[in-house]
């Protein structure tokens, strides 16, 4: 039996253990998929925006996969730093695949980055997404004019959920404490900034086309921010996710902003944060240096700067992700370093580790692009599993985590939190409803805070 741990949930993790347990090479495979959370998925659970219902559905995809018996989920087990180190890892499972993500915002580097006010767009993702870390980050709302920089798809979901009404949130999972604080909102105006233009803009089509349809709010544009954009001018060389969005930006351009709706979205382009301004100890504005297309399909600073008015700020720049302690770390790249998945240990493969997702080649593609990339870790590691399986292994992996004092939360604990979410949602007469803290997560599914484990 070739006995395999995957460390994370999310699709890279769950996808990794699919093709494991449907490959014919090996016919004895088990897999764990452990998380450091109780709850399974990632973020498709924690990342995906509470009223994007068919992305969400995907969760239907992976939980299937997590019930093959020959799959065990083992949530509440951190790997790292506070619990497992990867050399004690290795020594429970034949194989450990690293699926882990890339956890860290890219930051501005800006002054005034760390105001009050100015958050992360993962830290406020992480709150309306009921991410128990997250517990107690009290967003209230109370700004009139929000700025959010960036122009990918977390960014246009952040402005869509400050743009959309609470109502229209009710019917969804968000925790209730979001729920009302949203609903108590002032922000009136929000701004989406890039320094590109559309044509470049690294949202999808379908994710932008939304922000014109929230019945509560008008999209504007600035005429003069277009007019930078050589593409947005002559669309006909661009890719066709270019054309489509500088359609979409266009026919908002033509029609005018709607000033009899609650809120107004601005779209501005061609416009580079170079500091966030303070007033009374918070951030009041952020100033931004209008920039312009260079020769080479990027663009320069101009000189001439300009203010938006901004009590809250969310920066939606990219992630990146974390060292793992025990693992080898490329700080560059922001991934492990590997070889067709297998970990590098001074250049060379180490023997029983690979990794797979965004921590294997940066946080790129969409949640299908994890498929071909798991695919091929797996096919190193059947590859390798001659000599892998020949090393003997305790008899029961979690029994020895169990006698570790750690507390797994396995498949029968997370139903039951889902249960609780169930009942919790009844409660309040909405549908289900997430529950947004550890001590709740945990109390559900059964079992206590693990103490942490002395590194080995």
């Amino acid at each position: 039996m070739l006995r395999v741990a995957v460390v994370g949930s999310g699709p890279s993790g769950v996808y990794t253990a699919q093709a494991l347990v449907q490959q014919s090479l090996v016919p004895d495979v088990r897999v764990d998929v452990l998380d450091r959370l109780p709850c399974p998925y990632g973020l498709v659970r924690y990342g995906v925006a509470p009223d994007h219902e068919k992305i969400k559905s995907l969760q239907n995809t992976l939980r299937a996969v997590l019930e093959d018996e020959r799959i065990g989920f083992v949530g509440n087990v951190e790997v790292g730093a506070h619990g497992l180190t990867p050399a004690r890892l290795l020594r429970l499972y034949h194989a450990v695949v690293y699926c882990v993500g890339a956890a860290k915002d890219r930051r501005l580097g800006l002054p005034g980055e760390d105001l009050p006010g100015s958050f992360s767009a993962t830290e406020f993702v992480s709150w309306y997404s009921a991410h128990p870390d997250a517990a107690g980050s009290g967003f209230t709302l109370g700004a009139r004019s929000a700025v959010v920089i960036g122009v990918g798809n977390v960014a246009v979901d952040v402005t869509r959920i400050l743009a959309r009404g609470a109502a229209e949130l009710r019917p969804t999972d968000v925790p209730h404490e979001a729920l009302g604080a949203l609903a108590g909102s002032r922000v009136r105006e929000v701004h989406m900034v890039g320094r590109r233009g559309p044509s470049q803009a690294k949202f999808t089509t379908k994710e932008l086309r939304e922000l014109g349809t929230l019945p509560d709010a008008s999209v504007g544009v600035e005429p003069g921010d277009l007019a930078l954009d050589p593409g947005y001018a002559d669309p006909s060389e661009l890719p066709a996710v270019g054309r489509r969005n500088v359609d979409v930006v266009r026919g908002w351009a033509e029609a005018g902003e709607d000033s009899a709706r609650a809120r107004s979205i601005r779209l501005r382009f061609f416009l580079r944060p170079v500091e966030l301004l303070a007033e009374d100890g918070r951030v009041a504005a952020v100033r931004f240096e209008r920039t312009a297309p260079d020769d080479a399909g990027g663009v320069h600073g101009t000189g001439t700067y300009e203010e938006i008015e901004a009590q809250l700020v969310l920066r939606a720049v990219g992630y990146r992700g974390v060292p793992l302690e025990g693992l080898p770390f490329d700080a560059a790249r922001g991934t492990v370093p590997h070889l067709a998945g297998r970990v590098l240990r001074n250049g060379s493969p180490s023997a029983g580790e690979y990794v797979a997702g965004w921590i294997k080649r940066g946080p790129t593609g969409v949640i299908g692009t994890n498929r071909p990339c798991a695919k091929e870790t797996v096919a190193s590691v059947l590859a390798d599993a001659p000599a892998l399986a020949a090393r003997p292994l305790p008899d029961e992996p979690l029994d020895v985590l169990r006698e570790s004092g750690l507390r797994p939360v396995e498949w029968p604990g997370w139903l039951a939190i889902e249960e609780a979410e169930d009942a919790l949602g009844r409660s309040l007469g909405r549908r289900s409803v997430k529950i947004a803290d550890w001590a709740g997560l945990l109390g559900a599914a059964g079992v206590g805070m693990a103490p942490q484990l002395p590194a080995a």
